[in-house]
């Protein structure tokens, strides 16, 4: 083990933490676990597409109160010397373990640096952090959450004040400021009940989530569908809990089922391996209470209830999970396809969608005259061109999305929208049910028209330091060798986004990438017409390999998918 990371770890057994976290550390220094002690300070937490995110324990590359502290004092000196701390600051928390904690610190210490702050009074879902931003025009907005990792893990969301994540230059600024912050002596704290009594920390809750409501009544097209539909919800032990149901009933949707181990609010998340609305199992409880109760549809939102999942009845009457891309074209579809049937589609409309999601959406938007922009992964990116067509007028935003299961329906909003996809997908249901259809009436309707377009995902972890490590020799191989074939089929174009560079194989033809800003990205055209994507993760110890190909059926489809998971695997397991 490095001298210095042992220094460091020393500094913190005997630095005026909490004795917690010198405990912590010192039973790790006496233990001589220096594996663990390693991992735990051998960087500093960065922020990725997701802000700051990690294990919750005591170490620089943890989260904890002193890390996530460094950050708020970061964007505290940050705030002061844009000379905006007059605006104020939103702070929004989960039910994740200690985020009630990381948020009243959060804002006591935004508050010691002479910042208003506006805090929720209850956990809240981040779509109604970044509304709140909007609605109170604040400065800035931090979520404390880790969306649906594992129970272990807790993040730091910074938003700036248009209500999206921070982009350049915010993030890289407030980074350099949270780098000279030492998180022992410099970080500025006071007592929270104090702050409340003052004023400079004041408590939110229904007054936002009933004027997020009020918003969400303008754009709602509810007035010829049938309501009485059967609804069957599970918030995962998240945030969606109250509010979700809330909406629902205010519009009209009054049948509505709460999986009830799963409607209570709960860090642990005991009913789950993961809290994530990707996950079949993490829906288990929910399609069983479906099946019991002839559930119309089923809906499940994560813990920050950004992000959610769809089931619904097949033409056989049995429960399907859909996927992230279903979700995403059928409420792109429904939207586009109901805003022209009332003749509100308007000329500059656009949709916005990621690199790694499927190309099925660019073909309906073109077909109903829409604009189709591709963005980066990570939703920063779609609420940054948001951001672009208010300064310029250009183009009306309609709807965006990414496969990861988070869309936004609505323009008030600039993070993934759970609780505003869910309204959506039920009320495509309501009008589907009006008019005799079914929800899997409409998705076959759309491959049909479309053609049968299928993605899949191969994700693979690795941990810890040896972990970064193997991941960026994974990417450097693959950007250093490009294959000249995937089972057989040439690859005709290669996109590597970090060097902004497209190459054409037979042409052997370069180009610069001029719509994208730089990132650990590569793509590759085969000549089938399929798309495979390679990227780490930006919040998770990840890399992702992402498949995207089209045929006459479905069969078909996934068997170029299978083909092409197969061949790339095989060289990925020999790096």
């Amino acid at each position: 083990m490095e001298s210095k990371i042992l220094e460091l770890a020393e500094k913190w057994s005997n630095a005026p933490f909490d004795d917690e976290t010198r405990d912590e550390i010192k039973k790790l220094i006496d233990s001589k676990n220096e594996k663990e002690l390693e991992d735990r300070f051998y960087r500093s937490l960065e922020f990725g597409t997701g802000g700051l995110r990690g294990i919750i324990g005591a170490g620089t590359n943890r989260m904890n109160i002193h890390t996530v502290g460094t950050a708020t004092q970061g964007l505290a000196n940050y705030i002061i010397a844009q000379g905006k701390a007059s605006m104020g600051v939103v702070v929004s928390y989960d039910s994740r373990i200690k985020s009630d904690i990381f948020s009243k610190d959060t804002a006591s210490i935004l508050a010691a640096n002479g910042i208003k702050v506006y805090i929720f009074d209850d956990i809240m879902p981040t779509p109604l952090c970044s509304f709140a931003i909007r609605e109170l025009k604040a400065v800035s907005g931090i979520m404390i959450t880790a969306s649906h990792n594992p129970p272990k893990y807790n993040g730091y969301k910074v938003y700036w004040n248009d209500g999206c994540q921070i982009t350049p230059p915010h993030d890289t600024a407030i980074i350099k400021e949270a780098d000279k912050v030492d998180e022992i002596t410099k970080v500025k704290r006071g007592n929270y009940d104090e702050f409340i009594k003052s004023g400079m920390i004041v408590q939110i809750g229904k007054d936002i989530t009933d004027k997020y409501i009020d918003n969400l009544s303008k754009v709602v097209m509810n007035d010829d569908i049938d309501k009485n539909i059967k609804i069957v919800y599970t918030p995962l032990h998240g945030t969606g809990y109250k509010i979700l149901p809330e909406v629902m009933k205010h519009f009209g949707f009054g049948n509505i089922l709460l999986e009830p181990k799963q409607s209570i609010p709960d860090g642990n998340f005991p009913t789950v391996k993961y809290p994530n609305p990707e996950e079949k199992e993490a829906l288990e409880l929910a399609v069983q209470l479906a099946e019991k109760e002839n559930g119309d549809i089923i809906l499940a939102t994560d813990p920050d209830a950004d992000r959610m999942g769809v089931g619904f009845k097949d033409k056989n009457g049995k429960y399907v999970l859909i996927n992230g891309n279903q979700i995403g074209t059928m409420i792109e579809y429904y939207l586009l396809t109901r805003l022209k049937e009332k003749n509100a589609l308007p000329k500059n409309g656009a949709v916005i969608k990621t690199i790694v999601t499927t190309e099925l959406q660019s073909d309906i938007a073109k077909d109903f005259g829409c604009a189709i922009f591709d963005v980066l992964t990570g939703f920063k990116w779609i609420g940054t061109l948001m951001r672009k067509f208010d300064e310029t007028g250009e183009y009306k935003f309609i709807f965006g999305g990414e496969e990861s299961y988070g869309y936004l329906p609505v323009e008030f909003v600039r993070d993934k929208d759970a609780i505003g996809a869910c309204y959506f997908f039920c009320e495509m249901a309501g009008w589907l049910k009006k008019n005799g259809r079914t929800l899997a009436d409409f998705l076959e309707e759309i491959y049909t028209k479309y053609g049968y377009y299928l993605e899949d995902l191969v994700s693979m972890t690795f941990e810890g330091k040896e972990g970064m490590e193997k991941i960026q020799k994974i990417m450097a191989f693959f950007r250093n060798n490009p294959p000249k074939d995937f089972a057989g089929c040439e690859v005709e174009r290669v996109d590597d986004i970090k060097n902004l560079s497209r190459k054409y194989i037979k042409t052997s033809k370069d180009e610069k990438i001029s719509d994208l800003p730089s990132a650990d990205v590569i793509q590759y055209f085969l000549a089938d017409g399929t798309k495979i994507t390679m990227r780490p993760s930006g919040t998770e110890p990840k890399i992702k390999f992402y498949f995207s190909a089209k045929d006459k059926t479905a069969e078909l489809s996934k068997q170029k998918i299978e083909a092409y998971k197969k061949a790339l695997v095989s060289v990925v397991d020999k790096i």
